[in-house]
């Protein structure tokens, strides 16, 4: 499974980028907004330059048309931007005009399999189910991503990847990897719970303890 940022902050993206496990990045206009006072466009063209891979970048358009042109803008931008776009009617019809034309979609905000389904049918080259989310109103979102996974697996034509969003806790991640998940999107404090464990402190401090004894 792949690893993805869920992030718009340079640093936290340049330092992840420097770990070797990052393939990707998702951005929204929350995160973007996050970051004070920075230019969409040269935020995402940045990003491009740290990580090489799907770098997702959202239309805040509610209707297909400004979806698709708000789409056509951004795939100028870098060759690896996503366009991403909400599962609505008429975020269906701006992934179908825009794979038409060759540029490639995340569809987010997926709570529902049947949502997933459409996505892929519409021809998203990715689609987002929201794991935490769900989880926030009493159903299991990792079952969330099963059921996607079961439903293309019995495609052949479907190719769409599934990729793990709201992601919460390390745990999650392990989840969505066992789940079906092809990516998990994770916000740069979940990457840094994942790679500690007491037990590692613990064994560094013994075997450093030990290294200074013999001198």
């Amino acid at each position: 499974m792949q690893i993805f940022l869920d992030s718009a902050n340079l640093d936290e993206i340049r330092e992840a980028a420097s770990w070797g496990i990052l393939s990707g990045v998702t951005t929204n206009p929350t995160l973007i907004a996050k970051e004070k006072g920075v230019d969409f466009q040269s935020t995402i063209q940045e990003i491009a330059s740290l990580v090489d891979g799907p770098i997702s970048a959202e239309t805040v358009s509610l209707d297909a048309e400004g979806m698709v042109r708000e789409g056509r803008e951004f795939a100028k931008w870098h060759p690896n931007v996503i366009v991403k776009v909400p599962s609505t009617p008429a975020g269906l019809k701006a992934v179908s005009r825009l794979a038409s034309e060759g540029i490639r979609t995340n569809v987010t905000l997926i709570f529902n399999s049947t949502q997933a389904l459409f996505a892929a049918l519409a021809g998203a080259f990715v689609v987002s189910p929201f794991v935490g989310r769900i989880d926030d109103i009493g159903v299991d979102g990792i079952q969330l991503i099963r059921e996607i996974a079961d439903i293309y697996r019995q495609d052949p034509d479907i190719d769409t990847m599934i990729l793990s969003a709201s992601i919460r806790t390390p745990r999650h991640i392990v989840e969505s990897a066992m789940a079906g998940a092809h990516i998990a999107t994770c916000p740069f404090k979940v990457l840094e719970q994942s790679m500690k464990h007491p037990l590692t402190d613990s064994g560094i401090e013994r075997f450093l303890a030990d290294w200074k004894a013999r001198q």
